[in-house]
């Protein structure tokens, strides 16, 4: 059994040797052959051995099995993306090792997120042109000296929340350009016993630190001579070596997260030549009695100091007032989040006697009283005041401030009381005769409030105050005169649920800010505004520019605003600035048309064009305003129609014009007359003939037919009944009746052409109305009777018929010479009885 475990074990480490070695994945298929041979091998060498030896051999094809599945799951593990991309991003997809493929065309790499436990020599040496190295939040416990040796572009390397037990200088040796480096949240208790960061010249920002982080040597940063941000999470750092941050010659910003106050006071020691603003986070603060400025001399270099998320009591705040003193370039303090133990029982006494404060600035945000109700007024801080010109007490639930220490405040220019319990009767204490004399701003929004009349008497007091922020209060109705500083240029009365502007504004305004209220109009007279904001109200319209005439800029986003046209636009002669931006424009025409070729609308509107969207017509609904272009119709609806009724007249025109030229009238008419005929019967019957002939001839032919052919013929024996129209035409029966009825009860139709003929509209009116009846049927039932000689060609074109029976048949011409008239008369006699 043993010899079989041996042999077994040793093919077991081949096959790890072949298979989880992720450098041997280049010859998978044969080795995968070559190993199962191997395997199968042993079994038959071992099988007389022992009756166990079935149980070895199961266990074995399963580690083969297991080998085997385990590399295709490697092989798996890839990020396609990491081919030739700039930027490689394989966070969170649960790889297990940093991928085989990267190129040198990669700029930024990211493998956070992962499951990834050692960084080898060769996973990172193709990536030489690597800019940011991403590797937080994964479990790297281990990292070999010269993993990051091609990456001497590298800028950003982050290694935070991870597993690495201690710091090693090898690692960053050959990061000449590195910048950013993030080491915190992993589980080294301290940075080793030299420097693991001397070789990184360019270092700008760095973040070290951890729960278990808890201590700092001398020559921990040697060779750091320059950051810009500096972050050590060390709210267990218990052991602090003095003099270990004094290489850093310069640090812009520095946080700290700290508990133990001796630390904080020899860190403090050390960074009183080098660091601009200290951030300190959870500290309890328990200073000792020892100077913070002991064997230092000034100048100094720190001038800002945050406590965020700190512990006070009375008696450690005030000896933390003494000491800061004695930092003479400490013009800034903060305490952000912070809980003070105590009623304000502060050692005034010491306070006083320990002289003038440098500081200027003093920022109170979100501070935790326990004991508020119980808490005194800080008599006795009136000297300590004296400097100080901008203070900020927010989020504290102050409710006044007394009248006597307001009148300390000498120099102050800049109040915020903002998100206080702050009242109407309580501010007009606060601001008392006398009290803060040389206050420019004063910040009183988000407190309690009702009364804007009252709140400008009580701010009438302020000589000096040019901008007010009462915004976030609940003044509701405001009266018609109020009375203010006359030096106020701004004003901010947002979210105040105001309906309705009065004159109780003031005039002296340069900016005024009234958003999120309820206003429908705004017409105040303000020569001076230069600003005015209207964001969050029920506008429709822009505002006049006549009570506003030096408004340069203006808001009014998220209104009920649908347009605004260029008068309006252009009547603001110095606007720089318009925010019109997410309100419902009704995208008219003539919007359009301004909004989209005015040159200065994309320098004057903010937020064009992304913002401007129209919420009309429907079909235009939701996109840009200057991306819209609708049709002429739409437009100029009465323009085109108009254009539409003019072009329908001109063409009637040309066509009656053409018809008159080309007698399309005639042809309508004709081509009624022969769907008339049409209607009636081919031929009368003989018993329905009652005339001889039907006689068609001029007016101007009358005399000669009705004196000379009627008597003529009429008379003769036997005599001819002849058809003339003013004589047996029907009265009152339509006219193309008439002529028709008559042609067809005439044995023939006798025409007396002549020029008057040819020129007179009735016997065109008589021709046209009978002309295909008579030529088409029968051209025998035609009797011409030229009265004076007339060409053919005189005959209208129209007359075709005509024309041709005057060019193919014999007709009778009236001679003027009496001895050839009798033989004309027989000759018609006898052409009216064939």
């Amino acid at each position: 059994m043993t010899v079989i475990a041996l042999d077994l074990l040793k093919g077991f480490q081949l096959l790890y040797s072949q298979y989880l070695d992720p450098r041997g994945h280049g010859q998978h298929t044969r080795r995968l052959k070559h190993s199962v041979h191997y395997t199968c091998k042993m079994f038959k060498q071992t099988k007389h051995k022992s009756r166990d030896t079935h149980t070895w051999q199961v266990w074995a094809l399963y580690m083969v099995l297991a080998v085997n599945f385990s590399e295709e799951q490697v092989l798996k593990q890839s990020c396609p993306p990491c081919d030739a991309s700039e930027l490689c991003n394989c966070s969170s997809i649960g790889l297990d090792f940093i991928p085989q493929e990267l190129t040198d065309k990669i700029i930024t790499l990211n493998l956070s997120h992962n499951r990834i436990k050692h960084i080898r020599s060769q996973d990172l040496q193709q990536a030489v042109n690597l800019r940011a190295l991403l590797l937080q939040s994964n479990t790297i416990s281990s990292i070999d000296d010269d993993s990051f040796r091609s990456l001497g572009k590298l800028e950003l390397l982050d290694l935070s929340n991870n597993s690495l037990a201690h710091l090693s200088p090898a690692w960053f040796g050959h990061l000449l350009s590195l910048q950013h480096l993030h080491l915190q949240g992993n589980s080294y208790r301290d940075l080793g016993e030299s420097s693991p960061f001397s070789g990184l010249r360019n270092l700008s920002s760095l973040h070290l630190g951890n729960p278990q982080f808890s201590m700092i040597r001398q020559g921990n940063f040697e060779g750091i001579s320059v950051l810009q941000y500096l972050w050590i999470e060390g709210g267990n750092l218990s052991q602090y070596e003095p003099g270990s941050l004094k290489p850093i010659q310069k640090i812009n910003h520095m946080i700290i997260n700290l508990r133990n106050a001796k630390v904080f006071s020899a860190i403090v020691r050390d960074l009183l030549h080098s660091v601009t603003w200290l951030e300190v986070r959870e500290i309890k603060l328990d200073i000792e009695k020892k100077s913070l400025v002991q064997n230092s001399m000034p100048p100094f270099k720190i001038r800002k100091l945050t406590f965020k998320d700190a512990w006070f009591t009375d008696q450690y705040i005030s000896r933390t007032i003494v000491l800061l003193k004695e930092i003479t370039s400490l013009q800034e303090i903060e305490a952000i989040d912070c809980v003070l133990e105590g009623k304000g029982a502060w050692d005034t006494t010491e306070i006083k006697i320990s002289g003038q404060s440098f500081v200027e600035t003093v920022s109170v945000i979100n501070l935790m009283i326990p004991n508020f109700h119980l808490f005194f007024d800080l008599q006795g801080m009136e000297s300590q005041v004296k400097q100080l010109k901008r203070l900020t007490i927010a989020g504290s639930r102050v409710f006044m401030v007394p009248c006597k220490l307001a009148k300390h405040f000498s120099s102050l220019q800049y109040l915020d009381f903002s998100n206080n319990l702050l009242v109407n009767n309580r501010l007009d204490e606060t601001i008392c005769e006398k009290g803060w004399p040389s206050l420019q701003t004063l910040n009183l929004s988000q407190n309690s409030l009702k009364y804007l009349q009252e709140t400008a008497n009580s701010v009438t007091r302020l000589l000096t105050l040019r901008n007010l922020d009462v915004s976030q209060n609940k003044f509701g109705d405001i009266p018609d005169v109020c009375e203010w500083p006359k030096t106020l240029k701004y004003l901010n009365l947002s979210s105040t649920q105001i309906p309705k502007l009065t004159t109780c504004i003031p005039t002296t305004l340069e900016v005024l800010d009234v958003s999120s209220n309820n206003l429908r109009e705004f017409g105040l007279q303000l020569p001076l505004l230069k600003e005015l904001y209207l964001a969050k109200n029920q506008l429709m319209t822009l505002p006049g520019a006549a009570p506003v005439p030096n408004l340069v800029v203006m808001s009014i986003r998220r209104n009920k605003l649908s347009s605004f046209s260029r008068e309006e636009f252009e009547s603001f002669k110095q606007m720089e600035l318009l925010d019109a931006s997410d309100n419902n424009f009704i995208c008219s025409c003539e919007f359009l048309s301004f909004i989209q070729h005015q040159a200065r609308i994309a320098q004057v509107l903010v937020g064009w064009p992304e913002k401007y969207v129209c919420d009309s017509p429907l079909a235009v609904r939701g996109v840009q305003v200057g991306a819209v272009h609708l049709s002429l119709m739409e437009c100029h609806r009465s323009l085109v129609v108009s254009l539409i009724c003019a072009l329908v007249f001109v063409v009637i025109l040309v066509l009656v014009a053409l018809g008159y030229k080309y007698h399309a009238v005639w042809y309508l008419r004709m081509t009624w007359a022969w769907l008339q005929a049409k209607r009636k019967p081919k031929r009368a019957p003989a018993k329905d003939i009652c005339y001889d002939a039907f006689v068609s001839y001029s007016e101007n032919d009358s005399d000669w037919v009705e004196n000379i052919m009627v008597r003529e013929l009429e008379q003769a024996c036997p005599p001819f009944r002849l058809c003339l129209h003013k004589r047996d035409f029907v009265p009152g029966k339509w006219i193309v009746d008439n002529i028709i009825d008559s042609i067809e009860k005439s044995h023939k139709t006798l025409f007396v052409l002549s020029e008057h003929f040819v020129q007179s509209e009735w016997c065109k009116y008589e021709l046209d109305f009978s002309h295909f009846r008579l030529f088409d049927e029968n051209n025998d039932a035609a009797i011409l009777v030229l009265l004076e000689p007339i060409q053919s060609k005189a005959i209208p074109k129209r007359f075709c018929k005509l024309r041709k029976i005057m060019n193919t048949k014999t007709y009778l011409e009236w001679p003027l010479e009496e001895e050839q008239q009798d033989m004309f008369w027989e000759n018609l006699k006898g052409a009216l009885k064939s």
